[in-house]
């Protein structure tokens, strides 16, 4: 093992300590850091990175990674209307089962209903689009307005959305695609 961690380049980095200056490692792993410090990261004129091991071995093969971009679908409003009605009626069924709501139930049910459908008009488009932050949204409106269990109300809404809406997104494309 040290002679294929000799065999590596040695640059060293001025900005870094020295192996030999840091109590906290031992020679292996500060040899294998310094060898690792020594890659170079170059960006080209297409945006692709550029992995070049060693400036001085020109005998090394270039890695190139070019990242691939994806855009998101748009949301679409069917679908929102859709999954609304499905978030409302579950939310409205979790939080009458809880006392803290009292007579509140509607109120905090309409807040949340209104919070989520916003963003699932405006933002979620497919998986990997879902927020945490109309959540957020959700328990801050709830506490600004003094509503009760604006926290539990939602997380009824978040566990509820990670379970359900991506499922129902690829379930709604893949009918109308048919």
């Amino acid at each position: 093992m040290a002679s294929a961690i000799s065999a590596l380049p040695s640059t060293i980095i001025p900005s870094l300590p020295s192996p030999s200056s840091s109590p906290h490692c031992s020679s292996l792993t500060a040899s294998l850091t310094w060898a690792s410090a020594s890659f170079r990261y170059k960006a080209d004129r297409q945006s692709s990175a550029v992995l070049n091991p060693s400036p001085s071995n020109k005998r090394s093969p270039k890695l190139i990674c070019r990242a691939a971009e994806y855009k998101f679908p748009d949301p679409i409003p069917e679908f929102a209307e859709a999954e609304t009605e499905k978030f409302r009626t579950h939310l409205h069924k979790k939080l009458s089962k809880k006392d803290i709501y009292g007579d509140s139930v509607q109120e905090v049910v309409g807040i949340c209903t209104e919070i989520f459908n916003t963003f699932l008009h405006t933002e979620y488009g497919g998986p990997g689009t879902l927020l945490v932050v109309p959540f957020i949204d959700m328990a801050d409106t709830l506490n600004e307005r003094g509503l009760p269990g604006g926290p539990q109300a939602a997380r009824a809404a978040v566990v509820w959305a990670q379970d359900r809406v991506d499922k129902d997104w690829k379930e709604w494309t893949s009918s109308s695609s048919k």
